[in-house]
């Protein structure tokens, strides 16, 4: 596997609030790798509190961590296609209604415009989801993100297939060997895996 030191790596949170605690020590070891982490989040995790702590508390906490500005306007995250590209665009959490909308090709706030702006590049976008729906209305947006190019994915499986079937997420601790096989254009396996079982 190649090294991510100098990797310039976007990092996207959509707003799967009770997914942050799983991916933030994964932010953290991208940093301990030696990436340049750019923070990108969408407006409903910079202004939403909820149990799992106030939107500002996750935003500084980012901000610590990577040592970087977070981006959340589209106009802000525009310039991550031609001026200032990234080596690869993660979004993780990815939300469900974030994961139709980019399926969709809309674009409505910072996270998805620099996922488009990484695609324009030809460059790799990650994907962690979390979902309610991925067995359900959203599954046809889930295989057909699966299907396109430069398009990758952290292994993902059901969290609680007895109470919540439809219910999909990601294992996000396998995000830095996910993103080190996508910059080299390999999707990692399996794909599918009993997250459960984590």
């Amino acid at each position: 596997m190649m090294s991510l030191k100098d990797k310039r790596i976007g990092f996207g949170i959509s707003a799967s609030h009770c997914t942050y605690a799983e991916v933030y020590p994964q932010i953290e070891k991208l940093v301990n790798l030696g990436a340049d982490v750019v923070p990108v989040v969408t407006g409903n995790v910079k202004s939403t509190n909820t149990r799992f702590g106030k939107g500002f508390e996750w935003i500084g906490k980012i901000e610590e961590l990577t040592g970087n500005q977070t981006i959340d306007s589209i106009v802000d995250a525009e310039p991550l296609g031609p001026k200032i590209p990234l080596d690869c665009m993660v979004i993780a959490p990815l939300t469900g209604n974030s994961m139709s909308k980019f399926a969709n090709a809309m674009t409505d706030n910072a996270v998805l415009m620099a996922a488009k702006a990484t695609l324009r590049n030809q460059k790799p976008v990650v994907l962690g989801i979390s979902t309610n729906d991925a067995l359900g209305l959203n599954g046809v947006n889930l295989m057909r993100l699966m299907s396109t190019k430069n398009i990758y994915f952290i292994p993902f499986g059901q969290d609680d297939p007895v109470k919540k079937p439809n219910s999909m997420v990601a294992r996000m601790a396998a995000l830095p060997e996910t993103i080190e096989a996508a910059i080299e254009g390999q999707q990692i396996q399996p794909v599918i895996i009993e997250k459960y079982l984590d």
